[in-house]
C-alpha cells in the first residue's frame, strides 16, 4: 500500500508540447541538418496554403543566415493574407491548433504541430523566442510579437506585443534562431528547387548568407482552392460515428444525408433497410449494438466515392512538364494526371512524370522525386509506398534497365495529392503502403514507360538514320572534289546538301551586286526558335524582313531577327550592303546548325 502511494505521486499527465519537446524526432528534428529543411518546410507550406485560400500568387522569401559557429537565423516571409493579432499567438505557439484538422479537402499542413513544433525547436535549441510579424492590409500597421511556448500547459506565451511600420501591404514573416550546421545548405536548396516544381504559381527568393537564388513561377494563375466536402462513409470508423451521432439530434435518414458525402436520400433508405433500423429513429438513441449494425450497412452498402475534382488540387500534366523542364535539361519529359480514385473513404489523385537523358547522370539508379499534397519527400524514400510502387514495374519492358531499381539516366517525379495523405509518421517522410495508392502509382509509370519506349525507339531509328546520312555525307565531298577534277572547275560547296541530308538548320549569307542575301532552312523534325545576330557596316535600313532590334557602334551595326521556324520552312532576308562582318545564328543546338559564310 505504501509503495502504491508513492508511484502515485509520481504519476501527472503531460502536455502535448511537453511530450514533442522529448520526442522531437517524430515532427522531423533529429538532426542539425534535417532541424533547419525541417523549419523551412513547415513555414512555406503554411505561406502556400495562406496564399491559396486568399487566391494570391504567394511570393516568398527564404533567408538563412550565420550568426555564430551553429547558431542560424532563419527568415520565411510572405505576400499571404496575414493573420489577425488575437490568433498569430496560438498559430504558432500552440501545438495542435490550426483550422484544417476537421477538413476534408487537400492541405499541405493538416495537424497543426508544423510551425509551432519549429518555435519548439528554436527554444529548445538555443533559448531565443520566435519573432513573428504579420499585417492583413494597407489601411493598418503590422503587428509585432516575440512568442515562445510554455511546454507544461502547451499554451503561448507572449514575450513582448507592438504596432511596427512594414513594407508589405500584407503578409507574414516568421523568424527563428537554431542550431544547425552548413551541411544543410545542399538539402535545402534542393528541397526548394522540388517545391518550386510542383508549386509552379509559387515564385521564390533565397538568401543564403551573402548568395542569392531565383525560383521564378511559370504560371501566373493560382490552383483553385479545394472545397472541403463532408466525410464519407467508407472512412468513418466505430468511435468517430459514435460521437458524431451522440451530438445529433436529427432522425437516421436525415443524420445520414446531412453528414456524409455522397449519401442522398435513396442511398440513406437502402442503409437502414440493410441496417434493420428505422430511418425516423433519432441517432441520438441509438446504442452501441444499433451502431454496429450501422457502421457495417454504411460499408457495405454502394456508394459512390468522393468527388476529387471539388476537394482536391491536382497540379496538371502541362504544369509539370513545365516545372521540370524550368529546373532541369532534359531530352524527354511525359506527365500523366490519373482518374480521382478512393481509399478508406479518402479522395486521391495521383500524378508522374519521366524525363529522360539530357544532363542526367547515365550510370547509376534513376532519381525519384517524390511529393504528397505539393510537398517534397526528403526522407525516408526506403519506406515510402511510391518507391515500392517504382520497383514494382517491369522497366526492362520498357527499354530501361533495371536492378531493383531503375538504372540509367532517367527521371521519376510522382506526385501524390489526398484529403488525408497516408504518411507512415507525424514527420510526413513516407506514404505508407495503401495497397489503392500503390495500383494508381503503377498503372500512371506505366502509362508514362510505354511513352518513353516509343521515344527510346524513335531515337535509335533516328541514330541510325543519322548514322547512314554521316556516312554518305563523309563521301560528298570526295565525289565533289573528284568531279570538280574531272570537268576541270573549281570543287562546289556541299554544306547545303550535307544539311539537308542529315536533317539541320543551314543558314547561308551571300553577296552578290550589292545585295546581301540571307537564307536559311530548317530541316530538322522540330519547329527552332531562332535569334539570328548580323554584324557588319551595313545598316540593312532596306530590308525586305525588318529586323527585331538595331544597334550603330563604331561603324558597326548589329542586326537582330527573332522568329520561329516549323521544320522544312524557310527564312530569307535581303538589304543593300556590302556584306562581310559577322554572322551567328542563336537557339539552335550546335549539333543541328550549318552556317555557310560566303562573304567571309
Amino acid at each position: 500500500m505504501v509503495l502504491a502511494d508513492e508511484l502515485a505521486k509520481k504519476q501527472r499527465s503531460i502536455s502535448v508540447a511537453e511530450f514533442f519537446e522529448k520526442n522531437k524526432q517524430m515532427l522531423g528534428f533529429d538532426s542539425p541538418v534535417r532541424g533547419i529543411i525541417t523549419t523551412v518546410k513547415e513555414a512555406i507550406d503554411n505561406s502556400l496554403d495562406a496564399c491559396e485560400e486568399a487566391q494570391i500568387l504567394p511570393d516568398i522569401l527564404v533567408s538563412v543566415r550565420r550568426i555564430s559557429n551553429d547558431v542560424f537565423r532563419v527568415v520565411v516571409e510572405d505576400n499571404g493574407p496575414g493573420i489577425i493579432p488575437e490568433k498569430m499567438p496560438s498559430v504558432f505557439a500552440k501545438l495542435l491548433y490550426g483550422s484544417r484538422f476537421h477538413q476534408v479537402r487537400q492541405t499541405r499542413g493538416q495537424q497543426g504541430i508544423g510551425i509551432s513544433a519549429a518555435v519548439l525547436y528554436a527554444q529548445l535549441t538555443t533559448g531565443k523566442p520566435t519573432i513573428v510579424i504579420s499585417r492583413t492590409d494597407a489601411k493598418n500597421r503590422a503587428h509585432q510579437m516575440s512568442l515562445t511556448i510554455h511546454t507544461e500547459t502547451n499554451e503561448p506565451e507572449v514575450l513582448s506585443h507592438e504596432e511596427v511600420d512594414w513594407n508589405l501591404p500584407h503578409g507574414t514573416r516568421v523568424q527563428l534562431e537554431f542550431k544547425s550546421n552548413i551541411a544543410a545548405r545542399k538539402k535545402l536548396l534542393e528541397y526548394l528547387k522540388y517545391t518550386s516544381i510542383v508549386n509552379p504559381h509559387a515564385k521564390f527568393r533565397v538568401e543564403l548568407d551573402d548568395e542569392t537564388f531565383i525560383y521564378d513561377r511559370v504560371s501566373s494563375e493560382v490552383p483553385p482552392c479545394p472545397v472541403s466536402i463532408k466525410p464519407h462513409p467508407y472512412g468513418i470508423e466505430l468511435g468517430v460515428l459514435k460521437r458524431m451521432t451522440a451530438a445529433s439530434d436529427l432522425p437516421l435518414g436525415e443524420f445520414l444525408v446531412e453528414s456524409f458525402s455522397k449519401v442522398g436520400e435513396k442511398t440513406a433508405l437502402e442503409i437502414c433497410r440493410s441496417a434493420r433500423l428505422d430511418p425516423e429513429t433519432k441517432v441520438s438513441k441509438l446504442g452501441l449494438e444499433y451502431l454496429n449494425l450501422l457502421l457495417d450497412a454504411m460499408q457495405t452498402t454502394k456508394i459512390p466515392a468522393p468527388t476529387a475534382s471539388q476537394c482536391l488540387s491536382p497540379i496538371t500534366e502541362d504544369l509539370i512538364v513545365k516545372g521540370m523542364e524550368k529546373e532541369f535539361q532534359l531530352d524527354f519529359i511525359k506527365a500523366r494526371t490519373r482518374p480521382g480514385s478512393v481509399y478508406g473513404g479518402h479522395s486521391f489523385i495521383v500524378e508522374a512524370a519521366i524525363g529522360y537523358g539530357g544532363k542526367l547522370q547515365s550510370d547509376g539508379s534513376a532519381v525519384l522525386l517524390r511529393f504528397a499534397n505539393r510537398v517534397p519527400l526528403l526522407y525516408q524514400q526506403g519506406a515510402c509506398a511510391i518507391t515500392n510502387a517504382v520497383q514494382s514495374v517491369n522497366w526492362k519492358t520498357y527499354g530501361v534497365s533495371q536492378s531493383g531499381f531503375p538504372q540509367g539516366p532517367l527521371m521519376i517525379l510522382v506526385h501524390v495529392a489526398a484529403t488525408s495523405v497516408p504518411f507512415t509518421s507525424e514527420s510526413k517522410d513516407a506514404v505508407a503502403s495503401i495497397p489503392e495508392v500503390e495500383r494508381e502509382i503503377i498503372l500512371a509509370l506505366q502509362e508514362l514507360g510505354r511513352d518513353l519506349k516509343t521515344f527510346l525507339s524513335r531515337r535509335e531509328k533516328n541514330k541510325l538514320q543519322d548514322d547512314r546520312a554521316r556516312a554518305i555525307c563523309s563521301v560528298i565531298p570526295l565525289i565533289a572534289a573528284k568531279v570538280g577534277e574531272i570537268v576541270e572547275l573549281p570543287m562546289p560547296d556541299t554544306s547545303l546538301l550535307e544539311g539537308k541530308i542529315m536533317r539541320r538548320v543551314v543558314l547561308k549569307k551571300s553577296n552578290s551586286g550589292g545585295k546581301v542575301l540571307i537564307h536559311i532552312d530548317n530541316y530538322t523534325t522540330k519547329a527552332q526558335e531562332i535569334s539570328l545576330y548580323d554584324i557588319s557596316g551595313d545598316n540593312a535600313a532596306d530590308a525586305t524582313v525588318p529586323p527585331s532590334f538595331v544597334s550603330d557602334s563604331d561603324d558597326e551595326f548589329t542586326k537582330i531577327w527573332k522568329f520561329t521556324l516549323a521544320p522544312g520552312e524557310a527564312f530569307e532576308v535581303m538589304y543593300t550592303g556590302l556584306g562581310g562582318g559577322m554572322i551567328e545564328m542563336q537557339g539552335v543546338a550546335e549539333n543541328l546548325k550549318v552556317v555557310v559564310d560566303l562573304d567571309v
